[in-house]
């Protein structure tokens, strides 16, 4: 890199128990890694959302893009050229701890990955949800969530067929699960949106949709209207949205029908929509 370039990095760093993920904006730049830095044993899976970049390991080169994924190890010399700005997603997980669960780890060093595959699909979506630091309050929580990116790293990689059946009972099911929740959210206001409907567009059966919230104790309607709830009392406490009509709320927060949302509302809140507006704007000093 010239002196005279501006350097910006843009990355989130997570650390959990046996997990750490790095995840972000880099610019175009070389990085090495000498025998001076390498001082743990640790496998590094690399995924290119945008951009990419070329690996080079053991006189091998392997170039990570918009179509393929890499592991390598940290016990390695090596180096990384990034040729342009580029969104990477890095997870780093000790050795012994994933050495057992995956067929022939040693030919899967260095070997490209389809980032087409289920598993790297739903492993960065779940990378992304992490970014909300609320989800990883306690340490149950994080060594939860730690075990969830083993499982769907394994998958991705090639996982023995033991710790494919642990993955297919717990970490998948968690992955699709926020995934479907996130696809929910983003689509409160679509009056078509249905258990039929997601499951459709994440190629899955409406039955284990609903088999992903009972494991959850909820149900995918329940879910739905809590979201939709939570969305309208959000904008009905919020001054600066105080022109709008408790109908257009109601409509913008995804229901075709006031008074199922007033009863709805009522039921959760405890008041009406009209009363926690009010109350709301007393408490901001509003007139």
């Amino acid at each position: 890199m010239q002196p005279d370039v501006t350097f910006h990095l843009d990355m989130v760093f997570r650390s959990l128990p046996d997990a750490t993920l790095a995840s972000g904006i880099c610019p175009a730049m070389d990085c090495l890694r000498t025998p001076d830095l390498i001082e743990s044993n640790d496998l590094i899976l690399t995924i290119a959302l945008s951009g990419g970049c070329v690996l080079r390991v053991r006189g091998e080169e392997i170039p990570i893009g918009a179509g393929t994924a890499a592991l390598t190890r940290t016990t390695d010399v090596s180096s990384c050229s990034i040729h342009s700005t580029s969104n990477l997603v890095n997870f780093r997980f000790p050795f012994d701890k994933m050495a057992p669960l995956i067929t022939d780890l040693d030919a899967a060093v260095m070997r490209p990955i389809p980032v087409d595959h289920e598993a790297v699909r739903l492993l960065v979506h779940y990378a992304s949800v992490l970014n909300d630091e609320d989800m990883l309050t306690t340490p149950e929580v994080q060594s939860l969530v730690s075990s969830h990116l083993q499982d769907l790293a394994a998958l991705a990689i090639g996982a023995t067929r033991d710790a494919a059946v642990l993955a297919g009972g717990r970490g998948v099911p968690a992955a699709r699960l926020r995934a479907i929740k996130a696809d929910i959210v983003k689509n409160l206001t679509d009056r078509q949106l249905s258990i039929e409907a997601v499951a459709l567009r994440h190629g899955i059966t409406p039955r284990y949709v609903s088999m992903l919230f009972d494991g959850d104790a909820t149900t995918f309607s329940e879910f739905v209207l809590v979201q939709r709830l939570t969305r309208a009392h959000r904008m009905l406490v919020d001054p600066r949205l105080s022109d709008r009509t408790v109908s257009s709320v109601a409509f913008e927060a995804g229901f075709g029908d006031l008074s199922y949302f007033n009863r709805a509302f009522r039921g959760r809140y405890g008041a009406t929509p009209s009363d926690v507006r009010r109350s709301a704007h007393r408490e901001n000093g509003d007139s």
